[in-house]
C-alpha cells in the first residue's frame, strides 16, 4: 500500500510540475488575451507551442484584431501562418479597409496574401492602393524607354508620356493582371490613337483626345486595377517617319533598278563577245579561202586556162584597187575638217 501510495504522489506531483511549467510558459499571455477581451484557452497555446506556431504573435495579432472591432478566432490565424501568409499584414489590411468601409472578409485578404507572395508586395499595400490611388508612369522606368512612340497618318512620329492614375479592385485582385498588364495596353491605346490622326497638329493641339480614347477602350478589364484617368503629361515631335520610309524605298528601288541593269549590261557584253567570236570564225573561213587562190592559180596555169598576161593584168588591177584604198581612206580625215 505504501508503494502505491508514492506513486501516486509521483504522479501528482509530475502533473503539478507540468502545470506549473505551462503557466509560467502561457499565463502572461493568457491574462493579457483575457484582459483585452480577446481571450485564447491555454490548451490551444499549448497545441500551437507543439505545431511550432509562434504563440505570442497569434496572441497579439488578434488582440489587434479585436480591439479594431474585428472578431477573428486564433485558429483561422494559425492556419494562415502555417500556410505561409503573413498574420500581421492580414490584420492590418482588414483593419484598414474597415475604416475606409471597403467590404474584405478574412478568406479573401488571406488569398490576395498569398497571391502576393514573392511579388513584392502585400495585401495591405493592395488595400491601401484601393483607398489612395496611385500613379503608375507610362512608359515605366524599367522599360528602358522614356516615351511611347507613334506615327500620325502624315508621316511625323510623335512622342508621349502618360501617367495612368489606377487604384486596386479587390474583388479582381487574385488571378488579376498587374501594373505591367496595364502599361503595355495604355501603350497600345496611346500608339492607336496616335495612328488614326490625320497629322501630327491633332496631337499637338488636343492632348486630351488621346486619353479619352485609351479611356473608352475599357483597358483595366481582367486586371487587378481600376483605371480612374490617363493623364498626358507630355507630348512632343519626333522624326519625320514617313520621309525615312520613303527614302528607304527610293533607295531599294534604285538598287533593284541598278542590279536590273547590271543584268542587262552582262547580257549584252556576252552577246557581244559570242558576235566577236563569230567575226572571227567568218574572217578564219576568209583567211582560209584566200589561202587556195595560190593553189588554184597554179592548176590554172597548169592547164592552161590562165595565161601570162591574164595574171599580168589581174596583178594590176590589184594595184590599183590597194591604191585607190589608200587614197580613200587619206582622205577621209580631210573631208571630215571640211
Amino acid at each position: 500500500m505504501e508503494s502505491f501510495y508514492f506513486i501516486g504522489v509521483a504522479v501528482i506531483a509530475l502533473f503539478a510540475f507540468i502545470l506549473c511549467v505551462v503557466l509560467f510558459n502561457f499565463f502572461g499571455l493568457w491574462l493579457r488575451a483575457r484582459i483585452a477581451n480577446a481571450p485564447v484557452s491555454i490548451g490551444k497555446m499549448v497545441g500551437m507551442r507543439l505545431r511550432k506556431v509562434p504563440v505570442g504573435f497569434i496572441v497579439d495579432n488578434r488582440i489587434t484584431a479585436v480591439k479594431a472591432g474585428i472578431e477573428i478566432p486564433s485558429d483561422p490565424l494559425e492556419a494562415h501562418y502555417l500556410a505561409g501568409g503573413s498574420v500581421d499584414q492580414v490584420v492590418l489590411a482588414l483593419i484598414a479597409a474597415d475604416k475606409a468601409g471597403i467590404s474584405l472578409d478574412f478568406n479573401r485578404a488571406c488569398a490576395i496574401d498569398l497571391a502576393t507572395k514573392g511579388t513584392g508586395k502585400t495585401v495591405l499595400e493592395a488595400v491601401r492602393t484601393s483607398i489612395n490611388p496611385k500613379v503608375i508612369d507610362a512608359p515605366s522606368a524599367n522599360m528602358g524607354r522614356l516615351t511611347i512612340d507613334g506615327v500620325a497618318q502624315d508621316g511625323i512620329g510623335v512622342k508621349v508620356k502618360a501617367r495612368v492614375t489606377v487604384r486596386s479592385h479587390l474583388d479582381r485582385f487574385v488571378g488579376g493582371a498587374t501594373e505591367e498588364t496595364i502599361i503595355a495596353r495604355v501603350g497600345e491605346g496611346i500608339v492607336s490613337s496616335i495612328g488614326s490622326a490625320a497629322s501630327y497638329k491633332d496631337v499637338l493641339e488636343n492632348p486630351d483626345r488621346i486619353s479619352k480614347t485609351v479611356l473608352a477602350k475599357g483597358l483595366d478589364s481582367g486586371t487587378a486595377f481600376e483605371i480612374l484617368s490617363i493623364d498626358i503629361a507630355d507630348v512632343d515631335v519626333g522624326d519625320n517617319i514617313g520621309a525615312k520610309l520613303q527614302t528607304e524605298q527610293a533607295e531599294a528601288d534604285k538598287r533593284v533598278a541598278q542590279a536590273k541593269a547590271e543584268v542587262r549590261r552582262a547580257a549584252a557584253v556576252a552577246v557581244e563577245q559570242e558576235m566577236r567570236a563569230e567575226t572571227q570564225k567568218m574572217r578564219a573561213k576568209v583567211v582560209e579561202a584566200e589561202a587556195l587562190v595560190p593553189t588554184a592559180m597554179a592548176d590554172a596555169f597548169r592547164s592552161g586556162n590562165l595565161g601570162i598576161m591574164d595574171y599580168v593584168r589581174m596583178k594590176n588591177v590589184q594595184a590599183d584597187t590597194s591604191m585607190r584604198e589608200t587614197i580613200a581612206k587619206g582622205d577621209k580625215p580631210d573631208q571630215g575638217t571640211a
